[in-house]
């Protein structure tokens, strides 16, 4: 993709953000907005997250971790969920306070597209979307749920039974 066709990839996205701290929504948007997107939504907890997803159908969602109401792995479960929501395969990025190899397991084991370290920068979150746009991956089935296809060889029964 050329330069110019980036930036209009990146103005026709619309972006739902979920987070419960509403000067880390206005963060995320301002990123947004000087990366040049132009529709932004915001949620508050992860039933408005859910809500948003069924009316302003985003392309993309960037999701933190700890949401109330249904905090981020919980919505995860549901929008994954092959037969129970409408848009299984929405690409999400995760957003965490912490980059314990655990949370990152359990973020793969979830479907998460991406996953970002907070504090995040800019060219962080850019790069993210990029890769979302530019080398979008599969959604394949694991167990109960959705997933982007793995970046690198795993061993999906081992997988699926640790889901």
């Amino acid at each position: 993709m050329s330069e110019l066709q980036i930036d209009k990839a990146m103005e026709s996205l619309v972006v739902l953000v979920a987070d419960a701290n509403a000067y880390t929504r206005r963060l995320t948007r301002t990123m947004l907005t000087n990366l040049g997107v132009k529709a932004v939504y915001e949620a508050v907890d992860g039933i408005a997250a859910l809500d948003a997803i069924r009316n302003i159908n985003p392309d993309v969602m960037i999701l933190e971790w700890n949401l109330p109401v249904l905090d981020g792995p919980e919505v995860m479960r549901v929008v994954r969920s092959p037969g129970i929501f409408p848009k299984p395969s929405l690409p999400i990025i995760m957003l965490t306070d912490r980059g314990l190899r655990s949370r990152v397991t359990e973020a793969i084991r979830l479907g998460v597209n991406e996953l970002l370290v907070k504090p995040i920068s800019p060219k962080a979150l850019q790069h993210r979307l990029l890769g979302i746009l530019l080398n979008p991956r599969p959604m394949v089935r694991a167990g109960k749920y959705y997933i982007p296809m793995p970046r690198r060889r795993i061993d999906m029964k081992e997988f699926i039974t640790a889901t």
